[in-house]
């Protein structure tokens, strides 16, 4: 089945919210990679997602403000953290356009072992710190456990002008609706919603990441091809569903 289209701002697909947060104080960076470099790291049923034969990894540092479960309020404390992470994107063969995360790193112990035990997510506690300084955002990270313990990552960023129009690949890596994770033997689609993201230009002021390659990916060769910034949206998580097994043919592009 052809990949569902790159929609900005869907409607909410699923009935209530398993989960609620904020995302804030996002920096998107983003290197093309081959799709038969990531085909190997992404679940069965899965298989890359293209532009134009092209994929794509993503290093994003953000702020998770009151994760908390269903109707009910943000949990104190441990509900708010800072987050960075790895991931990849991935086309299921009911179509459905998603993220593939190779690591996510979290500054709250409990969440991360709540995501590793429930849907086997590859959360990692982390040593973290979010600074705003004007238009300047800066993101440090230094892995604790379980590792490999030390990778680092340090980056900033200079907030720039709003976009209007976003690009095809900026719609791409941002546009996202869901995840997929294995856990329990299947591959799962969990799906998600928040209103259209408010974009900015962001210029890389400083970066220095082991975290790409501790997931397992290939040093990125030269600055990111895209960089944005985003003041952050509110997110809902509906229930994980199965995806379809992995079907036969050749990755699709957009």
């Amino acid at each position: 089945m052809h990949p569902e289209p790159v929609d900005h701002a869907p409607r909410q697909a699923f009935p209530w919210a398993l989960l609620r947060q904020r995302w804030e104080d996002l920096t998107f960076l983003h290197w093309e990679v081959a799709p038969e470099v990531v085909a190997p790291l992404l679940p069965a049923g899965t298989r890359p997602d293209t532009v134009q034969g092209v994929s794509y990894v993503g290093l994003i540092g953000f702020r998770m403000v009151g994760l908390g479960f269903g109707r009910g309020p943000g949990v104190p404390y441990f509900g708010t953290f800072w987050e960075t992470n790895v991931r990849l994107y991935s086309v299921d063969d009911a179509g459905r356009r998603a993220v593939v995360f190779r690591s996510l790193d979290a500054s709250r112990l409990l969440p991360v072992l709540v995501a590793r035990a429930t849907l086997r997510l590859p959360y990692l506690w982390s040593s973290m710190r979010l600074d705003r300084d004007g238009d300047r955002r800066s993101y440090r990270c230094r892995r604790r456990w379980p590792g490999p313990a030390g990778a680092t990552s340090r980056m900033a960023v200079r907030v720039g002008e709003r976009i209007v129009e976003p690009t095809a690949l900026e719609h791409f890596v941002t546009a996202r609706w869901g995840l997929h994770t294995r856990a329990y033997g299947r591959t799962l689609h969990l799906p998600n919603w928040h209103p259209s993201w408010p974009l900015h230009r962001a210029e890389v002021l400083h970066l220095d990441d082991e975290l790409i390659v501790a997931a397992g990916l290939p040093t990125p060769v030269g600055p990111p091809v895209s960089a944005l910034y985003s003041p952050g949206v509110g997110v809902r998580f509906g229930p994980p569903v199965a995806a379809r097994p992995r079907g036969a043919g050749p990755p699709e592009s957009q």
